[in-house]
């Protein structure tokens, strides 16, 4: 063992009359690990709710989406043809997307209705297992042909499970879908309107998405809306997600206009910076904690330096160099950091791991609901530890403890012996 080494160990011993530095050290030991276990701990959670956020947009939403002109697509099937032959193109279906109202007695609510191909979108989309009641393959059905029994022929609809709760409707019930876009006669614009029933609710997780979408099948939305046999895109999904922007780019460049392409991350890209924005000042305003702690390293060092300043004149007359002096408070200090970067770790991840198992116990503990997932619209406590953010937590708390170390040693290895043994 270097003998900088063996001192600066020999120095964390408290003895009876340095019992306040002792005390200062494990101060400063704690504030390390009690900052780096709250960074672990918030970065996991956030990494947690920013995963299940991209699983539900992803499973609603495709992974890209080839828009036509204001006209749409006309000649869809040799669209898609072409656009499969790109790289990474997995799977298409078509769509239709427009805006209309829904009404139930008295209840009105603005929505998105999207009109899909039940024969291929569950090859895209994760839609099929977001259906919480009724199904899905009741939208197949034409307007020709009835549901149940003697009910009237009325084709089917499917809306989330937040807008049937505003407009009070359940699987079985009517509503009337109403298009802006209606027919021009001599009176004047005459808004178009049709009858559905509801035959199956959604519940995504997602509010926005639960509250303002219904789904059609894709001929009852072209015959609704008078689109002939165009649709309004192509919903596309690929095999790595994270590559869809280089997709785009080839997308657009080989296909041309009218067609435009956009991938999930142009889509919802507020919410997804909003996101990266947050955790990046949570990392930022959690190290401080860190810093906090590396004041009172710096703090150990100075009173153990004013201590042993007659141990540092003695070493300095028996050859001791400034540089070696230096190291042994800088490998004081950093003993100090790593010990209490260590602690931090392996306690924040213990907490990370089993998050949800302690709010739960917290929760019957306490009888008070401290994760309540009508509000959250998650059925779990998400909680993702992310290595490489471990890493760079533990990097981050080494680098400062060491940087606070760096004063008081210089100050030390500065230190003359005859000035420091004036006095004794």
């Amino acid at each position: 063992m270097p003998y900088e080494l063996f001192i600066g160990l020999r120095y964390l011993k408290a003895k009876r009359k340095s019992t306040f530095i002792s005390i200062i050290t494990v101060i400063s030991t704690s504030g390390v690990a009690l900052g780096v276990l709250a960074l672990i701990v918030v970065l996991a959670v956030m990494t947690g709710f920013e995963e299940s956020l991209k699983t539900k947009i992803m499973g609603t939403n495709a992974h890209v989406v080839v828009l036509g002109g204001s006209s749409g697509i006309d000649n869809y099937p040799g669209l898609i043809d072409r656009i499969k032959k790109f790289g990474g193109v997995q799977a298409a279906t078509p769509f239709i997307y427009s805006q209309v109202m829904l009404t139930s007695g008295k209840n009105v609510s603005g929505v998105v209705l999207r009109g899909i191909d039940l024969e291929t979108d569950g090859k895209v989309t994760n839609l099929h297992r977001a259906v919480c009641d009724g199904d899905i393959k009741a939208l197949a059905f034409s307007a020709g042909a009835p549901l149940a029994g003697s009910e009237p022929p009325l084709p089917g609809i499917m809306i989330g499970r937040e807008l049937s709760r505003n407009l009070n409707l359940y699987v079985g019930d009517t509503l009337n879908v109403v298009s802006p876009m209606g027919n021009i006669t001599p009176l004047g614009m005459i808004p178009k309107m049709k009858k559905f029933r509801v035959v199956a609710l959604f519940n995504t997780g997602m509010y926005e998405y639960d509250a303002t979408l219904a789904y059609v099948g894709l001929s009852q939305a072209q015959e609704f809306l008078g689109m002939g046999d165009s649709v309004t895109g192509i919903q596309l999904k690929v095999a790595d997600v994270y590559k869809t922007g280089e997709l785009v780019k080839q997308l657009n460049a080989g296909l041309g206009a009218p067609y435009h392409a956009r991938d999930w991350m142009q889509m919802n890209k507020n919410i997804l910076f909003a996101l990266k924005t947050e955790k990046m000042v949570m990392f930022i305003i959690l190290t401080l904690i860190v810093l906090v702690a590396a004041f009172g390293i710096a703090s150990t060092l100075f009173m153990v330096v004013m201590e042993k300043t007659k141990d540092i004149a003695i070493l300095k007359s028996m050859g001791a160099t400034g540089s070696s002096i230096m190291k042994i408070f800088v490998l004081e200090g950093l003993i100090i950091g790593v010990t209490g970067t260590f602690a931090g770790t392996v306690g924040g991840l213990l907490i990370a791991c089993n998050l949800e198992q302690i709010v739960n116990f917290i929760q019957r503990l306490t009888g008070f609901e401290l994760f309540s997932k009508d509000v959250y619209y998650l059925d779990h406590f998400p909680s993702q530890v992310v290595p490489g953010d471990v890493v760079l937590i533990c990097v981050t708390a080494i680098a400062i403890s060491f940087i606070a170390t760096l004063y008081p040693a210089w100050q030390a290895s500065r230190m003359a012996p005859a000035e420091a043994l004036r006095y004794e």
